[in-house]
C-alpha cells in the first residue's frame, strides 16, 4: 500500500469545502480508480500557516518511518502576512529536504506544487492585485529553482487558477480558495505524476 503525506496550508486542506473535495484526497480517488493500492492521505496542513509554522508542526507530529510520496503547497501565507522573502526560500529549502528524507530519499517521489495566486480572485477585489501578483510570482521562481536544485517533481498550477479565478464555479464560497471543481485538476496532475512512477 502507498502511503502519501501532504503538507501545507489551507490550501492542502481545502477550506471552505469538504474534506474529501481537496486535492489530497480527491487524488487517492483518482488512483484507486486506476486500481492504485493507496492508503488514505496524511495531511499536515492548517489554514493559515507559513513555512516556519508548518516547520514548527513537523518537529512535533509523530510520523511514519516512510511515506511513498510526499506533496507539499506552502508559501501564500508568508506572502500574505508581508513576510521576508529570504526567510521563505530558507525555510522552504528545510522543507522540502525534510520531504525528501520522508520518502527513503527518493527525491522523485516529492511533489511540490506552484502556489497560486490569490491576487486573480474576488476576496483580492479591493486589494493591490498587481502588487499581490508580483509578489506571488517572486515566491514561485523561488520554489520551483528550490523544487528543480533537489530534482523534485514541480507541478505549476498557478497560471490555469488566474484564469479560473475569474469563474465562481472554480471557487469556494469565500471567492478564495478553490472548490472541489479546481481542485480536481490539481489532483488529476498529481495523480497522473504518482501513476507514472507506481506503474
Amino acid at each position: 500500500m502507498i502511503n502519501y503525506l501532504a503538507l501545507g496550508d489551507s490550501y492542502t486542506i481545502g477550506e471552505k469545502i469538504l474534506l474529501n473535495e481537496s486535492f489530497p484526497y480527491q487524488t487517492v480517488q483518482i488512483l484507486r480508480k486506476k486500481n492504485v493500492a493507496i492508503n488514505a492521505p496524511e495531511l499536515i496542513a492548517k489554514t493559515g500557516w507559513t513555512t516556519a509554522d508548518l516547520l514548527d508542526r513537523i518537529d512535533t507530529t509523530i510520523l511514519l518511518k516512510k511515506y511513498d510520496v510526499v506533496s507539499l503547497l506552502i508559501g501564500v501565507n508568508n506572502q500574505y502576512d508581508g513576510k521576508d522573502i529570504d526567510d521563505y526560500a530558507v525555510e522552504f529549502e528545510k522543507l522540502l529536504k525534510l520531504a525528501i528524507t520522508f520518502t527513503g530519499y527518493k527525491n522523485e517521489n516529492v511533489f511540490v506544487f506552484s502556489i497560486p495566486d490569490w491576487g486573480a480572485t474576488p476576496f483580492a477585489a479591493n486589494r493591490k492585485t498587481e502588487k499581490i501578483t508580483c509578489e506571488i510570482n517572486a515566491y514561485n521562481i523561488i520554489c520551483k529553482n528550490i523544487t528543480e536544485k533537489y530534482n523534485c517533481t514541480h507541478l505549476e498550477i498557478s497560471q490555469a487558477y488566474k484564469i479560473d479565478a475569474a469563474d465562481r464555479e472554480f471557487l469556494a464560497i469565500d471567492g478564495l480558495h478553490p472548490s472541489a471543481k479546481e481542485y480536481a485538476k490539481w489532483a488529476s496532475l498529481l495523480a497522473s505524476a504518482i501513476s507514472r512512477i507506481f506503474k
